[in-house]
């Protein structure tokens, strides 16, 4: 056997070897993704590139032999190659499947070639349908793909449209570059050129899903920690999983035994809210919750017999709360799988995502109705106490305070007839009983300010600031916006009582030899300020903390002034010193 090869047949030789050693490698690549992932088109196109390497085989068994089936089954695997690659992006961008009329197309390569390897001698004649039939299938992958980045804008899916389409233009060129003898070696360079291309391409077709799904979980993630609550936390998540490639609605399903419905749905799915599932979405939606994993169903019809309103899937998406399934996360689209090469374990941690923001967003609105609740039973705290401040200084008022005088007066009708010796130990009963009625003339004023009553928020200030100042010693100042906003009777009476619990707070703590009070408006709120150049709060003390060390007074002022929709802020001062501010908003027009 002559072993001798030409210089010309050398070359192709090794441009065959360096090509078939690069498709084998895509191949591989694609084998490993289909075990990795378990798609079936990354299946298929590892079947393609392996036709691919075959083909390779065979032309340089043909180079080396010169045995014309070598040619037969090099047409033959280009043909099926073609093929296989096209099935491939049919599968998917449609999730297309298999039926028997396929077969007539799959018999065309090697019937075709028989006749032109063996029956044609005429070399245009002969390759020119097989070099057709090659570029109408392969600018065809090219379509479906452009079509798929049409649909969900993908970089991926246009690299892979633009190579198909070049390969098929390329391939038109052969019987005329084969004929001249100038195939060889730039032919075998593009068509390498083409394959690297079309294996980046489908290694960003991965990268893109796994970016797409990272993105909805990172957008679920900050879903779950949004303080804004300023719309329906699974309005918000249905929403985001719109983000995922041509996916058109999404609803979500409650199981409640054999009677689960949809509570919420968005897009295509948004009519779907309080129905039961039904044909394939029913189906999905069961395997998913019995198997604990994501199920798809292709080409379902919500409307049976209108085939404008179907969709291309329909997916079910298992949602978990810990170890129990919730429900289904359903989504419907036009293009393919949504979960494309997302695996298991992403899948089953998207549906735990989804259930601990329900649970989150449950737990949220349990927590603002016990944070309602908390707080009308403090507003009505306030509003008890303030009544039996009332029901005390009226009381003391009218009872204590009357009896004091008639005891009064008892005595001084008592020391116009007694002894002398006896009327300096009345005199001194008469002052004691004087300095009673002040003292209950004082807490009767604590107790329910009659200047606040008779004479507004701003006397009855100014006037609460000089008597502590003329008690305490202090040195005290007091001022007053010149306009204020109108407050309520219960607003008026809450800012007094924290001027007098803060003032008090000074008195007891601060060690301060002056004191501010300051009344304005501030961002439309009525703004209180109490300063002082006292000690200041403890070094490195929260104020709850401070509050919790038995200082209470500050706390009720928060309860009195958060009851009216107002905040309390309390600080110490840069240089020395506290300052307690108190914003309480105005009464409404």
């Amino acid at each position: 056997m002559d072993l001798t090869i030409p210089d010309a047949a050398r070359s192709e030789l090794a441009a065959a070897f360096f090509q078939a050693a690069v498709t084998f490698g895509l191949a591989l690549l694609c084998a490993w993704l289909y075990r990795r992932y378990g798609k079936p088109y990354f299946g298929w196109w590892a079947i393609a590139w392996g036709l691919y390497v075959l083909r390779l085989g065979a032309i340089i068994s043909f180079v080396l032999s010169g045995e014309r089936y070598w040619l037969y089954w090099h047409q033959v695997t280009t043909g099926w190659t073609a093929l296989a690659l096209l099935w491939a992006a049919l599968v998917f961008s449609q999730q297309l499947r298999w039926r028997p009329a396929y077969y007539a197309v799959v018999l065309f390569p090697p019937l075709w070639s028989y006749a032109a390897i063996y029956r044609l001698d005429n070399f245009l004649l002969a390759a020119g349908p097989a070099v057709v039939f090659l570029s109408v299938a392969t600018l065809w992958t090219a379509w479906v793909f452009f079509r798929y980045h049409r649909q969900v804008r993908s970089t991926a899916a246009l690299l892979l449209a633009t190579t198909f389409g070049l390969w098929a233009v390329h391939h038109l060129d052969y019987p005329l570059l084969r004929a001249r003898g100038v195939w060889n070696p730039w032919g075998y360079y593009l068509d390498i050129a083409f394959t690297l291309a079309m294996g980046a391409g489908i290694l960003l077709l991965v990268i893109e899903d796994l970016q797409g799904g990272v993105r909805v979980l990172s957008a679920l993630s900050s879903e779950m920690q949004r303080r804004e609550r300023d719309r329906d936390v699974l309005d918000a998540l249905l929403e985001r999983l719109l983000a995922l490639p041509a996916v058109r609605g999404t609803a979500m399903y409650l199981a409640d035994g054999d009677e689960g419905r949809f509570i919420r749905g968005t897009g295509a799915c948004a009519s779907w809210t309080g129905s039961a599932p039904h044909g394939a979405a029913g189906t999905a939606i069961r395997r998913a919750i019995q198997q604990g994993a994501p199920d798809v169903v292709q080409n379902w019809n919500p409307v049976p017999g209108d085939g404008r309103r179907g969709h291309a899937y329909v997916a079910a998406l298992p949602v978990l709360r810990e170890s129990a399934v919730l429900g289904a996360l359903v989504i419907v689209g036009d293009a393919r799988d949504p979960f494309a090469a997302l695996d298991r374990p992403f899948l089953l941690a998207l549906g735990r995502q989804v259930g601990a923001a329900l649970e989150n967003a449950d737990l949220y609105r349990r927590l603002e109705g016990r944070t309602a609740e908390l707080e009308r039973l403090a507003k009505r705290m306030v509003l008890q106490h303030e009544e039996e401040r009332r029901r005390l200084s009226r009381e003391l008022h009218d009872e204590t305070a009357q009896l004091f005088s008639a005891v009064k007066l008892q005595l001084g009708m008592a020391r116009e007839s007694a002894s002398a010796d006896l009327v300096p130990t009345l005199d001194r009963a008469v002052g004691l009983i004087n300095e009673g009625i002040r003292s209950i003339r004082n807490v009767t004023n604590s107790l329910r300010p009659s200047l606040l009553e008779d004479l507004g928020l701003v006397p009855a200030l100014r006037a609460l600031v000089q008597d502590f100042g003329e008690r305490s010693g202090l040195e005290t100042t007091f001022t007053a916006a010149s306009r204020l906003p109108a407050l309520s009777g219960d607003a008026e009476l809450a800012v007094f009582r924290s001027v007098q619990e803060s003032l008090a707070n000074v008195a007891r703590h601060a060690d301060a030899s002056a004191v501010s009070v300051a009344l304005g408006v501030e961002a439309g709120d009525v703004a209180l300020r109490v300063r002082d150049d006292g000690r200041g709060l403890p070094s490195g003390r929260e104020v709850e903390e401070f509050e919790t060390q038995g200082h209470m007074g500050l706390a009720g002022m928060r309860e009195r002034i958060a009851a009216l929709g107002g905040i309390v802020t309390v600080g110490s001062l840069p240089a020395r010193g506290t300052e307690i501010v108190v914003r309480v908003p105005p009464e409404p027009a």
